[in-house]
């Protein structure tokens, strides 16, 4: 206990120092439908100030970013969620319906006013419905605090915000997933780079084998995001995933990447050839342009985990002075197939925490084990944790639960692990599943482990990726491993150098296992980050020290029983 609260004066201490030397940058953003050619076929998608995707926030580690937002969609609410900033002492801030505020209504504004505490890659995005999917997003990246420096060194950055998309209206979308009978989203149509792909045509036609034509005069919405490199020069690579459902694996011609930065944490510099990427996570890889200058090259992703039937996103390395016209004549980078697992896993066991890094406490105070199954419910396909699906209340629980009010969520506690006779290899034997709120509550400055366990789907023979991201909170990815987790397996985690992360993977039919410490007093979303499975009811809540938050600002609460409640004489 006295190590933990060690940390948390030492970090107190840091943000006060931080925040004497920081700004405030205020951004004025208006949020609303537009049309646009994603991949250069038009289609309607949720844009800020009329561009796709939002505006790029820069800012140093201490800064006050305020965002004055007003919902210009007219028919449906809005929040912007800010993946990866913890939101320390402004938790109302994390932009989370039905958690942590209400969704903004049409024409209304809201002021998001929270601080960035430490450097790294992040971005943002919308977290009510499926808005994600439909095109709300943008990047986020935190410098280093002046006087501070990187623990690297590097000649130049770049920035790239990978996405995928559909030509079907997420409207259509979500309907198809709350049906009966169920139908599923079926894979995307494009991967994006900063919002750039190509849709039935390929840059890379011509070396690639591809059925599809050759792209030609490319131009406006869709021209492909090109890196622009100077020869002999060492470059940091931002790469951060804001997939609604692709994972995706990531290489460039003929150049080795080293990974130095995930989820905005320094971690032991690792050379790779390529890195797969899921949906929430961020890396920053540093690149070296020390091959032949006088030619192009290849950036390539390639969708992993699942059977691919959308074409590789790609764009160009351009060193200087050639043309960013001219197209590469090697061939495109050699990614994994679909389904190597092995070398999935591989390269997530390699992230490592940089030497210096917090280490985790040695014990947990508390173990939770979080079995990912999908299920029915009265003939509706879902997705459960402990064989619970999630459904979102009408008033936040941030504000049910610092207020105390009666009857605005279900307050039972949810199981905290699931039968010791379940087979995960197999589908369950009883489908049938229950809806509820899934509040898990910690008291403050506790040692949680997550034991985040995954099974068989519905069908037989499939188990799929999970990404799972944690709000207000990085936490020690102890490790993963296969089956079931048993006491055997308490000797496989490592306390030794875990990366600190805000999101890991599941693979199928394994464990993840993760531990943090809940002194960050909220109420968080911790779900996964697949649009779609989160939509269908795969995600907890937890709420830390609730009585510890100060008061919450009336704006984020206008909406169900708390509403009733500011209104009082």
């Amino acid at each position: 206990m006295a190590v933990k609260s060690l940390f948390i004066v030492c970090f107190m201490s840091a943000l006060i120092q931080l925040t004497l030397a920081s700004k405030a940058r205020h951004f004025k953003w208006e949020v609303g439908h537009i049309f646009w050619s994603p991949d250069c076929l038009e289609n309607v998608v949720i844009g800020i100030n009329g561009q796709f995707p939002g505006p790029t926030i820069r800012a140093k580690a201490g800064d006050t970013i305020v965002v004055e937002l007003t919902n210009k969609l007219h028919t449906e609410g809005v929040v912007i969620h800010w993946h990866g900033i913890r939101q320390f002492g402004t938790p109302w801030a994390d932009g989370t319906a039905a958690i942590s505020q209400c969704a903004i209504n049409p024409e209304e504004t809201f002021v998001y006013r929270f601080i960035v505490d430490k450097p790294g890659t992040y971005f943002y995005h919308g977290h009510y419905g499926m808005q994600r999917s439909a095109g709300l997003y943008g990047s986020l990246i935190v410098d280093v605090a002046d006087g501070e420096k990187e623990p690297f060194h590097y000649d130049g950055e770049l920035n790239m915000l990978l996405s995928d998309w559909w030509h079907k209206d997420v409207t259509e979308q979500g309907l198809g997933l709350s049906s009966k009978p169920f139908r599923w989203i079926g894979e995307p149509q494009s991967l994006l780079i900063n919002g750039k792909g190509q849709y039935n045509c390929s840059l890379a036609a011509h070396v690639s084998n591809s059925s599809l034509p050759l792209c030609r005069k490319l131009h406006g919405h869709c021209s492909p995001h090109v890196l622009h490199v100077i020869p002999n020069k060492t470059y940091r690579l931002r790469i951060a995933s804001t997939t609604a459902l692709a994972s995706i694996n990531v290489g460039i011609g003929h150049h080795k990447m080293v990974v130095i930065e995930a989820d905005g944490n320094y971690v032991e510099p690792v050379t790779v050839d390529n890195i797969d990427i899921y949906s929430g996570e961020s890396y920053s890889v540093l690149i070296t342009t020390d091959q032949n200058p006088s030619s192009n090259y290849w950036v390539s992703l390639n969708v992993r985990g699942r059977n691919p039937s959308t074409p590789p996103g790609l764009t160009i390395l351009n060193y200087h002075p050639n043309s960013p016209s001219k197209l590469p004549t090697s061939p495109l980078p050699v990614s994994p197939a679909w389904n190597d697992y092995p070398k999935s896993k591989a390269f997530s066991n390699k992230i490592l925490a940089r030497p210096g890094s917090p280490k985790p406490p040695t014990k947990p105070n508390r173990r939770i084990f979080l079995l990912n199954t999908q299920n029915t419910i009265d003939g509706y396909t879902k997705w459960a944790i402990n064989n619970i699906s999630l459904v979102l209340p009408t008033t936040p629980y941030l504000g049910s639960i610092k207020y105390r009010l009666k009857n605005a969520f279900d307050v039972e506690s949810p199981p905290e692990t699931f039968p010791s006779d379940y087979d995960v290899m197999k589908p369950p034997v009883n489908p049938n599943s229950t809806h509820g709120s899934n509040v898990y509550m910690f008291k403050f400055n506790n040692t949680v482990d997550v034991i985040l366990q995954n099974a068989n789907a519905l069908s037989a023979d499939v188990s799929e990726i999970h990404p799972w991201h944690l709000h207000g909170h990085d936490f020690w990815l102890l490790g993963y491993g296969e089956g079931k987790f048993t006491a055997a397996d308490e000797k496989k985690l490592n306390l030794k150098n875990p990366p600190l992360r805000n999101t890991a993977v599941i693979f199928p039919y394994g464990w993840t296992a993760l531990r943090f410490v809940t002194d960050n007093p909220g109420v968080w979303a911790f779900h996964c980050h697949i649009e779609p499975h989160l939509h269908m009811g795969m995600g907890v809540v937890f709420a830390e020290a609730v009585h510890l938050v100060k008061k919450i600002p009336n704006e984020a609460l206008g909406c169900g029983m708390t509403a009733k409640m500011l209104i009082r004489p």
